[in-house]
């Protein structure tokens, strides 16, 4: 799980959303590709009720302790320092009033600065980062079930947690 939203604790989701540690996504990944083909894979569903909440898996996560948020006006090289400090690929963007402004990524970073010969110490993450009007988010409520139907539609591998009121969820 990876409710990858910044400072704060910021909360987001990867596709690992229904593992709750990275020890466990990974033993699952090695067992699946020794035992089965990605196509011959299934995954075992349970009703939306027995899913757990997006807020319970947070904190249940190796992340619920992390801050994965950035304020807009920092620099995209003190970003890529926190995608290395924490070993994540995605962070949560924060207005200068501490609201959800959008989310930098890694690809981010490759495809609109070192692709582009831009300087990350010269450039605003506010200039590369997608703006929180494209944003799909999860809510406390949603279910694991719902959040990985939201991030498969919109073909996503970050899903910020807010609350009722669309502010980031910090723990």
């Amino acid at each position: 799980l990876l409710l990858h939203i910044q400072k704060k604790t910021l909360t987001m989701f990867s596709r690992a959303a229904t593992t709750f540690s990275r020890s466990c996504s990974r033993s699952a990944s090695s067992l699946l590709s020794r035992n089965a083909t990605a196509s011959q894979a299934t995954r075992s569903m349970g009703t939306l009720e027995e899913s757990p909440s997006a807020k319970s898996a947070w904190e249940k996560s190796c992340y619920f302790e992390m801050d994965f948020t950035i304020p807009e006006e920092s620099t995209v090289y003190e970003a890529v320092q926190k995608f290395a400090a924490y070993d994540v690929g995605c962070l949560v963007t924060t207005n200068p009033h501490g609201d959800i402004s959008g989310v930098i990524s890694e690809r981010d970073y490759v495809s609109k600065i070192a692709l582009l010969g831009r300087k990350s110490k010269e450039t605003k993450v506010k200039e590369i980062s997608t703006k929180s009007s494209n944003l799909m988010v999860a809510h406390p409520e949603d279910s694991v079930d719902i959040c990985m139907e939201k991030m498969l539609s919109k073909d996503i591998r970050h899903l910020p947690l807010v609350d009722v009121n669309g502010k980031v969820r910090v723990h």
